[in-house]
């Protein structure tokens, strides 16, 4: 289906057919999912039809005209942006049956378990291990900084399976049963005071090869999937004009008069336009995902992303002098999700901290652009060819 029209009156048919006001929540997004409407440019039968992925926006409209619920985009992110697309390339058809419909409703919410305490930037020196036993893969490792992991039931993950050939070639995509014995999820609490990350310890977790996605050996050419799939997903989000960190900021200078000074008011204007400019450039990037998977060009989104965050909560807590000095809750607690625009100036400044690590550091995603968008030479390495298990450590 590529008409926008019959797209749309088929839309209209499943509300027709499925009024949101008498039909249950969880009901309408599986009734949603069967019906090819939940992300229009999957194949048929795996909640799309197989239309351009622009056709979302007409679904999208009619359903939110018609008050129809959604399935809670931002509780589970990592399952939609990430997990998803990447089973969506590499899964069997069974596992892309299994795992693709209780994702999108929300029933099942997944994490991701790559970075570990040696192997965040090189991430590729990562000592998680599995080993095979028969049918099984038995895991033992830990992973850090994981979003969500109090809360999901299945994980992506990575592991080395080969120590005796260089580290990009060792390694294999596997998904992990949250629920499995031998994973241990403990809190990591943050600067803002919550643990909205976690640390997740895995001992003799055994993991079918029925799970395993992609080839053995292959993971990291799969992971990357993964990962130009979450910078955009962080980078290009879809925000209205003024959406996002600049949005409370103007907002104060807008009602809070008293507070602007002339070099307050030239640094804004700059952070104005540089938000605007990244948030257009998000649409162009989503717009040429319409023709494919997206690339490395979600590297410089996350990269603007970041900085943008830091430099307009920083202006933020000046502008507001003392007040921004304030912080309304250090309450230990484990979020659903992080809110960048719920709280106040002073949790908006110390989370987007974090900005410039999650999902990439700064300085990877700098080579990254260097090296594939811009096409300059690469950084020597060493190790390249050298077997994982006689790196130095």
């Amino acid at each position: 289906m590529t008409d926008a029209d019959a797209l749309r009156r088929r839309t209209r048919e499943f509300l027709e057919a499925h009024p949101p006001a008498g039909t249950d929540r969880l009901d309408f997004l599986r009734a949603r999912f069967d019906a090819g409407l939940a992300w229009v440019h999957f194949p048929e039968g795996l909640g799309g039809l197989g239309a351009p992925r622009s056709l979302q926006a007409v679904v999208d409209a009619e359903l939110t005209a018609a008050g129809a619920p959604d399935n809670d985009p931002r509780r589970i992110g990592i399952g939609l942006g990430m997990a998803a697309p990447t089973i969506l390339q590499y899964g069997t058809e069974e596992q892309k049956r299994r795992f693709l419909k209780p994702l999108w409703t929300g029933e099942e919410v997944w994490c991701q378990l790559f970075s570990e305490p040696g192997a965040g930037s090189d991430l590729a020196a990562l000592r998680t291990r599995a080993v095979r036993e028969g049918d099984d893969w038995v895991v033992n490792g830990q992973k850090v900084w994981t979003s969500s992991a109090h809360l999901a039931r299945w994980a992506i993950l990575i592991a080395r399976t080969d120590p005796d050939v260089p580290k990009h070639r060792g390694i294999t995509y596997f998904l992990c049963d949250m629920t499995d014995p031998g994973v241990e999820v403990r809190p990591l609490r943050q600067i803002t005071g919550e643990a909205e990350f976690n640390e997740v310890f895995l001992t003799d977790v055994r993991i079918p090869d029925a799970h395993r996605l992609g080839e053995v050996g292959d993971g990291w050419r799969v992971a990357q999937t993964t990962l130009n799939n979450e910078r955009v997903a962080i980078g290009g989000m879809r925000l209205p004009r003024e959406g996002g960190m600049i949005g409370p900021v103007a907002k104060t200078w807008r009602e809070r008069p008293e507070l602007r000074t002339h070099d307050l008011h030239q640094r804004l204007l700059t952070l104005w336009v540089e938000a605007e400019v990244a948030r257009l450039t998000g649409e162009r990037l989503r717009q040429q995902l319409v023709a494919g998977q997206p690339g490395p060009e979600g590297a410089g989104m996350k990269l603007a992303f970041a900085r943008l965050n830091q430099q307009i909560s920083g202006l933020e807590v000046e502008l507001l002098g003392e007040e921004g000095l304030l912080y309304d809750d250090w309450t230990m607690r484990r979020p659903e999700l992080v809110d960048f625009t719920g709280r106040e100036a002073g949790y908006r400044y110390l989370r987007s901290k974090g900005n410039s690590i999650e999902g990439g550091t700064s300085e990877v995603l700098l080579n990254i652009v260097a090296e594939r968008v811009l096409g300059l030479p690469a950084e020597p390495r060493t190790d390249k060819d050298v077997a994982w298990k006689d790196l130095a450590r």
